[in-house]
C-alpha cells in the first residue's frame, strides 16, 4: 500500500500539545441493569499502535464510541486529545480518523472525486502545523489504488474497497485514528501492506487503537495490547510482557535418538545448555517456545469467565498504568 517514507513526505509535525493522546480512567457504563463496562482505564500515547482484545460483548464497541464521542457514557472521567468527547466540537472532531468494518454506500462515486469531496470538508481546519486535507492524488497512491482512481467504488474488489475505506479514514490527516477490524476479509498481502500503512502512520506520530479478532495481527502490530473482558481491562501491555506474565515458563521441546521429549521449565537456556552437555550430538529437533498472545488471551479470558481470577491480578495486568 504504501511506506513510512511516503508518509513522512506527505505527513506534517503534530500540534504541540500533551503526550497523552487517550486518558481513560475508572470508564462505566450501564445499559438499564447491565453493566457492561465497570471501570475501564487506560492510556494511549502520541505515536503508539494500541490493539484492544476481547471476547465479543465485552465491550470494545461501547469503548470506542464513547473515545469517538458517539455515545454519553454512565461515569468516569475520559480525555481524547485533550478533550472530553461528550463535549468535542467539529474543530475536534477532524482531528479523528475513523475506519468501520464496512461501508456500503456511495457506490456510483469514483475513487479520486469521492475522497476530493470528503477531503473539502476538513479545509477549514487546516493549521500550519497539520495542513488538511491529504492531497487526493497524493492519498490514492499512499493506499495503493491508483490504477483505481477513475474507477465506481461500487466496482471495486474487497481488498481494494477496503483500502479505500483506510483512504476515507486518514482523508483529513488525523492525529487519532480508530479502526474497527480494519483486514476483515482482505488476502494475506493485502493484509500485510495494510500493516505496512498503520506502522507509517505511527511512524508519523499519528496514534492508532485498533480492534481485531487477529491475534497474529495484534501480535505484529501494537506497540501495546490492551483485553477488556468482564467490563475491565484485565491486561495492559506489549505481548511478551504479558506472555511472560501469563506463563513464567517455556515449553522445551526436543528428540534424542529419535525418541521425543518436551520439558516445561522457568530457566530454559540453563536446560538447553545442560542438555547439550549431557547428550551432545544426540540431542536433534529443538525448539524452545514461550506462551504465545493467543495462549495469553485464552487463559486469561478463560480464567475471568471461569471466576478465578482475583481482583489482584486483573490490576497488575493493568502494566504500569500509572506510570504512563
Amino acid at each position: 500500500m504504501t511506506s513510512a517514507h511516503a508518509l513522512s513526505e506527505a505527513g506534517s509535525s503534530p500540534p504541540p500539545g500533551h503526550d497523552r493522546v487517550i486518558d481513560v480512567r475508572d470508564l462505566r457504563m450501564r445499559y438499564r441493569t447491565q453493566d457492561v463496562l465497570k471501570g475501564v482505564g487506560f492510556t494511549a500515547r502520541r505515536g503508539e499502535v494500541v490493539v484492544l482484545l476481547g471476547p465479543n460483548g465485552a465491550g470494545k464497541t461501547t469503548t470506542i464510541e464513547v473515545l469517538e464521542g458517539f455515545r454519553m457514557r454512565s461515569a468516569g472521567d475520559v480525555s481524547v486529545l485533550g478533550t472530553d468527547p461528550a463535549r468535542g466540537d467539529e474543530r475536534w472532531r477532524a482531528r479523528l480518523g475513523i475506519v468501520l468494518q464496512s461501508w456500503r454506500d456511495h457506490g456510483k462515486w469514483r475513487v479520486r472525486e469521492l475522497l476530493a469531496h470528503l477531503g473539502s470538508y476538513y479545509a477549514p481546519y487546516s493549521t500550519d502545523l497539520v495542513r488538511r486535507p491529504w492531497d487526493a492524488d497524493e492519498l490514492i497512491a499512499a493506499v495503493g489504488l491508483t490504477g483505481q482512481a477513475d474507477k465506481r467504488i461500487g466496482t471495486l474488489s474487497g481488498g481494494q474497497r477496503r483500502r479505500f475505506d483506510v483512504a476515507v479514514g486518514i482523508v483529513g490527516r488525523p492525529e487519532l485514528l480508530f479502526l474497527d477490524e480494519p483486514t476483515a476479509g482482505l488476502d494475506p498481502e493485502a493484509r500485510n501492506e495494510f500493516h505496512g500503512l498503520v506502522r507509517g502512520l505511527a511512524d508519523e506520530n499519528t496514534t492508532v487503537l485498533l480492534t481485531t479478532h487477529d491475534l497474529a495481527e495484534a501480535e505484529k502490530l501494537a506497540d501495546r495490547i490492551l483485553i477488556l473482558a468482564g467490563g475491565r481491562i484485565v491486561a495492559d501491555g506489549p505481548a511478551e510482557e504479558l506472555s511472560r506474565q501469563a506463563s513464567a515458563e517455556a515449553t522445551v521441546r526436543w528428540t534424542r535418538d529419535g525418541r521425543p521429549f518436551e520439558e516445561s521449565t522457568p530457566e530454559p537456556t540453563r536446560f538447553v545448555r545442560r542438555l547439550f552437555e549431557e547428550h551432545g550430538d544426540a540431542i536433534g529437533g529443538l525448539e524452545v517456545r514461550r506462551a504465545s498472545l493467543e495462549d495469553t488471551y485464552l487463559t486469561m479470558v478463560r480464567e475471568l469467565e471461569a471466576g478465578s481470577v482475583p481482583e489482584e491480578r486483573a490490576a497488575a495486568h493493568a502494566f504500569g498504568e500509572e506510570a504512563r
